[in-house]
């Protein structure tokens, strides 16, 4: 293959995975037109792959709308990555367990590139609408387990993934890195993270890490549940059953150190 060629293909890559990943929860739908002005590419080129994606089952498209949403083949390879995941596997038990006790809903969450992703959620009896699903990509500075997960991460990762403008959501939502950076070390201290009307108001989230064999925070379990549920002593109990749940998926992952167990 020439370099013209495999640099054309590879364009082509990249162009259709812009298109994959500009489908939101928010905007599940968008026409030819809508996402050749969003990825600033010719209405040509968008509909050709489009075309190719939706032969392979990865799109679909509303004959009555024409507009393009994701296709079921999507949901097959989401059912395949999470059910190979090891901390699904490992976890699930003690996120049932914890819902149980809580009597909130509890959710797994991890950190890739720049963005904070859910892996793997149980929703209590009577869940609120909250912005957490499996699969669900969520800011990493407003959130119970993306605040977690940011602590332990190097100074100069904390500083990349701070950088640039960060989006407020309520009136409480912190946006000064001065001050979010202050509040990591804090949450690193104490091995856990409360946070309160910053992604959506009246709601609260109570995080903890999990370790790997090799003591690395790799995951952030947490439970979330609204403020008229969550009093200041639930808060507490819930804290406590989130860091021991946090504590029991890392001896599943293989953390033995008697400081973190």
């Amino acid at each position: 293959m020439d370099a013209k060629k495999k640099k054309t293909n590879l364009s082509s890559v990249g162009n259709t995975l812009c298109i994959l990943n500009c489908f939101t929860v928010e905007q599940p739908e968008k026409r030819v037109t809508d996402i050749a002005r969003e990825l600033d590419l010719g209405k040509s080129t968008v509909s050709r792959l489009l075309a190719t994606l939706a032969s392979e089952g990865y799109v679909k498209k509303n004959p009555e709308t024409q507009k393009f949403s994701l296709g079921l083949r999507l949901l097959s390879l989401a059912s395949t990555l999470t059910s190979n995941l090891e901390i699904v596997r490992e976890a699930r038990p003690v996120l049932q367990q914890l819902v149980q006790e809580t009597s909130e809903s509890a959710q797994i969450a991890e950190i890739e590139g720049n963005r904070m992703i859910y892996v793997d959620q149980v929703k209590c009896k009577q869940p609120i609408r909250i912005l957490a699903h499996i699969g669900r990509i969520n800011p990493i500075h407003c959130t119970g387990s993306g605040r977690l997960l940011l602590a332990y991460q190097s100074e100069k990762r904390q500083q990349e993934l701070l950088h640039g403008e960060l989006m407020k959501y309520t009136p409480n939502t912190e946006t000064d890195p001065v001050k979010i950076q202050k509040d990591l070390e804090t949450i690193k201290n104490q091995g856990y993270c409360i946070i309160t009307n910053e992604l959506i108001e009246g709601v609260v989230s109570i995080s903890a890490p999990i370790r790997d064999y090799r003591e690395r925070v790799i995951s952030a379990i947490s439970v979330v549940g609204p403020l008229n549920r969550l009093t200041e002593e639930k808060i507490i109990f819930c804290r406590n059953r989130v860091q021991k749940a946090g504590r029991e998926i890392s001896k599943k992952m293989g953390c033995i150190s008697e400081y973190f167990i």
